[in-house]
């Protein structure tokens, strides 16, 4: 099925904006959220992956600050977590459906899943924010792998952009940062990314709020060089999901869906699969 991009008449009601969202193919929803200060784009390499893994309606929002979607109101995290259960529930009704977040969007996909639980099918985060406060966080140290020179001239000016996480450099990864992260990064809304961070923390944690075992087919992939969110932050919630896969991987930081995507991908497959299993 073609994608098409949707900016629907059915809206966020609370906080009378539109949302945008980029869908493709069809079957079971599943909504994807990106990370801070990027869109829907730094998602896209998955498509792949969902295409060769039965039928997924795929529904990939630009959250309030990105490039598509304004976030006039919006001051907070948690108003960006509630606009997004009000734009999933516009959107997929009571159909079931999945969530997968990355970094900041996993933060607000255990939200989401948390919230809207009995229709939450599963749920999963790729170097997921799990303490909010960057100085709370547990993370290792920064740590380089390995450099190369061949990605100097593919980025030009956005080099250093692409060196604020970059842990194993690549020409390949030069390649999807410019096609899939630099569009967002450049297309945000500064002054709202700006007031979301000064109130970046949810009012709470959705596994405090509800605190009952989350028994959905789930997954946390985590990179073991990541010094933005870490992975031990992670792991400390092994308790809460019993269904969930847990994975470190090495030579990743957190650009972990770029540097490695061929174990991204194939663990995001199996997660997909136990869905089904499940359903």
């Amino acid at each position: 099925m073609r994608a098409v991009d949707v900016e629907p008449s059915a809206y966020a009601l609370l906080y009378l904006r539109i949302v945008f969202a980029h869908e493709a193919g069809s079957g079971a929803p599943v909504v994807l959220l990106h990370g801070f200060g990027l869109d829907h784009r730094s998602l896209l390499p998955l498509e792949r992956t969902f295409e060769r893994s039965g039928e997924w309606r795929r529904i990939y929002l630009d959250l309030p600050g990105a490039t598509r979607t304004p976030a006039d109101g919006i001051s907070s995290s948690q108003q960006v977590a509630d606009a997004v259960v009000e734009e999933v529930v516009a959107r997929v009704g009571d159909e079931k459906f999945a969530v997968v977040g990355n970094s900041f969007g996993g933060m607000i996909a255990r939200y989401v899943a948390h919230e809207l639980r009995p229709q939450v099918l599963g749920l999963a985060t790729v170097a997921g924010v799990f303490v909010a406060p960057h100085d709370e966080r547990a993370v290792p140290p920064r740590t380089v792998l390995s450099e190369d020179p061949d990605v100097v001239p593919l980025l030009g000016s956005a080099l250093e952009q692409y060196r604020d996480d970059a842990v194993v450099e690549s020409a390949d990864d030069a390649r999807a940062f410019l096609a899939h992260v630099l569009p967002g990064l450049t297309g945000a809304d500064e002054a709202a990314l700006e007031r979301i961070a000064e109130r970046y923390s949810l009012d709470r944690e959705p596994e405090d709020a509800h605190p009952d075992p989350f028994l959905q087919p789930t997954l946390h992939v985590t990179g073991r060089q990541d010094d933005v969110v870490g992975y031990d932050d992670a792991w400390s919630h092994l308790a809460h999901y019993p269904r969930a896969s847990f994975a470190v991987l090495d030579a990743a930081g957190h650009n972990i869906l770029f540097e490695q995507s061929g174990l991204c991908s194939a663990l995001i497959a199996d997660w997909l699969a136990r869905i089904q299993h499940a359903s």
